[in-house]
C-alpha cells in the first residue's frame, strides 16, 4: 500500500481528475493548500512598490493506493498536470503502513479498495 501526494496547480485540477478517472482511480481527497518551490512566489506592484507573495494557491491531492495502481496514478497525475512550465508541481509516494475502513473494521488493501 502507498500513499501518493501530488501538489499541483489549481487550473488543472479538472484535468487531473479525469484523467484519474480514464485509470479508474476513484478514491481521493482533494484540499486546498498554499507552497512555493522555484518559481518563489510572484511579484506584483502595489502603489510603486514591489510586493513578493511567497506562498500561491495549490492543490493537494491524497490517493492511497494497492502497489499495482501506483505507477498508473502516478502517470494519470502527470498526464493532467503537466503544462512544462515550473510550477507544475510534485508528487510524493509514500509507503501506507496501515489502512482502516471505519465502517467494516476491513484493513491494509481490502480496506483502500
Amino acid at each position: 500500500m502507498k500513499l501518493v501526494t501530488a501538489i499541483i496547480q489549481p487550473h488543472k485540477l479538472e484535468d487531473v481528475l479525469q484523467e484519474l478517472e480514464k485509470a479508474e482511480i476513484h478514491l481521493k481527497t482533494v484540499s486546498n493548500a498554499l507552497g512555493c518551490g522555484r518559481q518563489k512566489g510572484r511579484t506584483e506592484v502595489y502603489r510603486g512598490r514591489k510586493e513578493t507573495g511567497n506562498l500561491l494557491k495549490k492543490i493537494r491531492l491524497e490517493i492511497a493506493v494497492n502497489d499495482q495502481f501506483v505507477q498508473q496514478t502516478i502517470d494519470a497525475i502527470v498526464k493532467g498536470a503537466r503544462t512544462g512550465n515550473i510550477g507544475d508541481g510534485k508528487i510524493f509516494v509514500v509507503a501506507l503502513a496501515e489502512c482502516v475502513r471505519i465502517r467494516t473494521g476491513e484493513k491494509g488493501g481490502q480496506a483502500i479498495g
